[in-house]
């Protein structure tokens, strides 16, 4: 099973949110899902996101692919470098 963090679509017509989740590759966008990550406002004036940032680790640590949106905001929080620096420490 391939697993990725990608934004699943919430919100009405011309107000996007979307929520960052773990999600089976074989799944559709806004289909069903593992668990729930975050969430990401492109609305609210600066770009709005919150990550929880222990189940993003553990995500990736397990393998999972963030997309290029989702690589990008966990870059901006910071946990990239921290994934990154976690890689260096176990070899």
């Amino acid at each position: 099973m391939a697993v990725k963090l990608r934004l699943k679509r919430m919100g009405s017509k011309q107000k996007p949110f979307y929520r960052i989740v773990a999600a089976d590759s074989r799944f559709p966008r806004d289909g069903r899902f593992i668990e729930t990550v975050g969430t990401y406002n492109p609305i609210k004036g600066e770009d709005v996101f919150t990550i929880d940032e222990e189940k993003a680790l553990s995500w990736l640590k397990n393998g999972a692919q963030p997309t290029d949106t989702v690589k990008n905001i966990l870059s901006r929080a910071g946990i990239m470098a921290k994934y990154a620096e976690s890689k260096k420490k176990t070899k």
